[in-house]
């Protein structure tokens, strides 16, 4: 069976219509959101909505993380974007968001495997998703005969993303799940080859339950996202290997494996 797995999707529509080709399975582990581009400060929902230049000071304030006046930049600049508009700002963000939502579940095939990544909005998917997209957090499907888990979001960080949870609450999905062939999360286990960023120059945060579950279970593939520039995109835990499937809005191509 022919698996094709795209994380970090980060409103590459164009690109998302054609990951599927040729594959049995099509799974996304998250963040099809773009809100704040980092590579081109003039991409994303953030520009969007308070202009480029904005984007630019505020990408440079959570870089340093300087997040305290990363807030107080978007909360001024928001004050003067309701007043204009004269709507409310949580209208506006979620035009953006439905606007984005709409081209990517439209362009993404059938029969797809989802689950959630940290920046997502999970209580607009029924909204946007077609009938053949399963979306699973803390759950199991068979395919091919093969059995997949899936765990979404991230956990509780600094940059206060959309879908982040407390540890507690992940590691709950994560025992839900129990063992699997292929465990499929958005973020990594807490490996740290795997969470240094080597463009941001930076640990992202992955979860230490997610390695006890991978240590304790060994599933075939454990298989990820969320970091963009990982150190390494591939680290054997026991029998397991786990690996990053890569940036898909800077790659494009979907990561494919053989089960």
């Amino acid at each position: 069976m022919r698996v094709h797995v795209v994380s970090d999707v980060h409103g590459a529509a164009d690109a998302l219509a054609t990951a599927g080709d040729g594959a049995d399975a099509l799974i996304c582990l998250g963040d099809m959101l773009l809100f704040l581009d980092y590579a081109d400060h003039t991409q994303g929902i953030f520009a969007e909505l308070y202009g480029a230049e904005n984007a630019r000071e505020y990408i440079d304030l959570r870089t340093a993380r300087r997040f305290d006046e990363a807030r107080q930049l978007t909360a001024g600049i928001a004050a003067r974007l309701t007043a204009a508009r004269g709507t409310d700002l949580r209208t506006l963000t979620q035009e953006a968001i439905g606007k984005q939502y709409t081209a990517l579940f439209g362009a993404l095939a059938e029969p797809a495997y989802l689950t959630y990544g940290n920046v997502d909005v999970p209580q607009l998917w029924d909204s946007y998703r077609k009938p053949g997209h399963q979306v699973i957090d803390g759950g199991r499907a068979v395919v091919g005969g093969v059995t997949f888990g899936f765990v979404g979001a991230g956990l509780i960080s600094p940059y206060r993303t959309p879908n982040e949870v407390p540890p507690s609450d992940y590691a709950a999905k994560l025992d839900a799940v129990g063992p699997v062939d292929v465990l499929c999360t958005h973020i990594p286990p807490a490996v740290p080859e795997l969470l240094y960023d080597v463009q941001a120059r930076r640990m992202e945060t992955g979860s230490t339950a997610l390695l006890e579950l991978i240590r304790q279970t060994q599933p075939r593939y454990a298989l990820f996202g969320h970091v963009h520039n990982p150190l390494a995109r591939r680290v054997r835990v026991g029998r397991t290997e786990c690996v990053n499937v890569g940036h898909f809005r800077a790659t494009r191509v979907p990561y494919v494996v053989q089960l």
